[in-house]
């Protein structure tokens, strides 16, 4: 079976929960000033990252992720546990003079948040050497990291012919114009939720139309109100919100959603059922505190889904 390269972060998540609304709390006329605290009474300490997330809701698909990043000297159960599941740690990072990355991620009552990352040893790591692993990767998600090493993996997808989605999350603000230009020009697509894509949009200067000129596809993923998939000269696609059973905690629902978009993608299914694989996933992560599900049916995600759309999906292979 061919691998999908998954770059990006490998962290510690501490997940904390207000009960009520960050808005009411900041003054928009008055952001000079802005110094806010928000009572917690909700906490817990969580496996998470970027990378680590969508490797391991691959996995759960069936699929084999090829995880490449960075952690610290408290990195090595992690790891272990990743290894335990199946997935390739081998291309992955050990500095033992560093501590793995951290996410600080607050939640309010509306599902707004508000996070804070210590990328810790990702700082100071490399890129593998993968040149010899180049024909068992068919495809690539390059998601947020050191931002370095972000754009060493969109040359090193370039080089050797691979295609790939660029996530750049919460790194939009950290790359400069050239660099998220250069990424989106040779990706296969651009995935970003709402809020990262008006900022990558007012940063590299580009509508959505005129983004699709450079990328052949832009995944916006919107929460509770779905996902838009834009394709050049194709209508968008549109999908409501695959809903969950209970609501617990949105954190790691979007990498659930990268997991079965990718999926997806490997194994030729059009995008809509693409998108509706990954919305399905991402309904059982927010269904729980943390983002690693412990186990997963696959035939209740293909169950789900067709429950919420109307078709049944292919199989999973």
């Amino acid at each position: 079976m061919k691998k999908i390269l998954v770059t990006g972060s490998i962290a510690y998540d501490v997940l904390l929960g207000y009960d009520g609304s960050f808005a009411d709390a900041i003054d928009p006329s008055d952001l000079d000033h802005l110094s806010v605290s928000f009572f917690s009474p909700h906490y817990a300490r969580h496996h998470g990252g970027t990378a680590a997330n969508i490797a391991w809701n691959l996995r759960l698909l069936l699929q084999e992720p090829l995880l490449v990043g960075t952690v610290g000297s408290d990195g090595g159960s992690y790891l272990a546990l990743m290894r335990e599941r199946g997935i390739d740690t081998s291309m992955v990072e050990e500095l033992q003079e560093h501590v793995t990355a951290t996410a600080i991620i607050g939640t309010d009552d509306a599902e707004r948040q508000i996070a804070f990352f210590h990328p810790g040893a990702d700082a100071h790591g490399a890129w593998p050497d993968l040149s010899e692993l180049r024909e068992d990767i068919a495809y690539a998600v390059i998601g947020a990291r050191n931002p370095a090493l972000m754009m060493t993996a969109v040359r090193w997808c370039q080089v050797y012919g691979v295609p790939y989605l660029f996530d750049p999350g919460q790194q939009v603000i950290a790359l400069s114009s050239d660099e998220l230009l250069a990424a989106v020009k040779g990706s296969a697509g651009v995935i970003a939720n709402a809020y990262e894509w008006s900022l990558l949009s007012a940063k590299i200067g580009l509508s959505t139309g005129a983004l699709l000129e450079l990328a052949p596809m832009l995944i916006v993923t919107q929460g509770e109100e779905g996902v838009t998939i834009y394709r050049r000269k194709e209508p968008a696609i549109v999908l409501r919100a695959c809903p969950p059973q209970r609501f617990v905690n949105p954190t790691g629902a979007g990498d659930a959603f990268r997991a079965g978009l990718l999926t997806g993608l490997l194994t030729g299914w059009s995008l809509e059922h693409c998108g509706m694989l990954g919305a399905s996933i991402a309904s059982f992560v927010v269904e729980q505190e943390g983002t690693l599900l412990d186990f997963l049916d696959v035939n209740d995600v293909l169950g789900r889904a067709e429950v919420t759309y109307g078709e049944v999906l292919p199989e999973i292979r």
